[in-house]
């Protein structure tokens, strides 16, 4: 497909025949209802390439795999305000809605005022992309932000939060823990008496989402590097 323009049915075509059950199976675990091998998906993403007529078309469909692909393909900075506003309320899946905000908002000129907006929406899938963006903030650009106001908000509200919303703050509890050092006993006197995914299975070798664990850990870990 390099070098020539893809339509939607070439692209649905090669999309269909990456499908396999076994990712399936994996993928509707975490609530993905696609077949779709991600490290396949970007390969033909790569090969593709950027096309946001491509992309607007694969996000019309109802196929979760062709929203992934549509996201990998947008150029970000092409999206008016409010249909990425819209984009995140019909995103139906977990991974499409966490790719929205990381690859196409996060590099978008509207991705401030779509926080500010969406961190006081009602719905809690909203709210928890609102969320996901000040934690980036959090890490990349911290000037402005009212640091100790959300450590308040996070301490008052994340024990109780719907899941998304919850595993949202929690990350950017263990943020601000980890990125900036007076906050960091605030932010794990906050995390050891929530207890916020402190019981969260965890595989081998990966790190508690826990946020007195995760801040700890990831300290030690740049603390190593020197």
């Amino acid at each position: 497909m390099t070098g020539t323009a893809t339509t939607l049915a070439q692209a649905r075509a090669e999309l269909a025949a990456l499908e396999d059950p076994k990712a399936r199976a994996v993928n509707e675990r975490h609530g993905d209802d696609h077949g779709v091998n991600l490290t396949r998906l970007r390969a033909l993403a790569k090969r593709v390439g950027p096309d946001q007529d491509l992309a607007r078309a694969l996000w019309s469909t109802d196929d979760t795999a062709a929203k992934l692909l549509a996201l990998l393909v947008a150029r970000p900075k092409a999206f008016p305000r409010d249909e990425l506003d819209t984009m995140l309320r019909t995103a139906r899946t977990p991974k499409v809605h966490d790719w929205l905000v990381s690859y196409v908002v996060k590099k978008s000129p509207h991705a401030e005022d779509l926080r500010l907006a969406w961190l006081e929406d009602p719905d809690p899938v909203v709210a928890s992309a609102g969320w996901a963006l000040t934690t980036d903030r959090v890490a990349k650009k911290p000037a402005g932000l009212d640091l100790p106001a959300l450590l308040d908000t996070i301490e008052s509200d994340m024990k109780t939060a719907p899941d998304r919303l919850q595993w949202a703050m929690n990350h950017c509890l263990a943020q601000i823990g980890i990125s900036h050092v007076p906050l960091r006993p605030r932010a794990l006197a906050i995390g050891e008496r929530l207890e916020v995914l402190k019981d969260h299975p965890t595989p081998p070798g990966c790190t508690s989402p826990y946020a007195p664990t995760w801040i700890t850990e990831i300290v030690r870990r740049q603390s190593a590097k020197g």
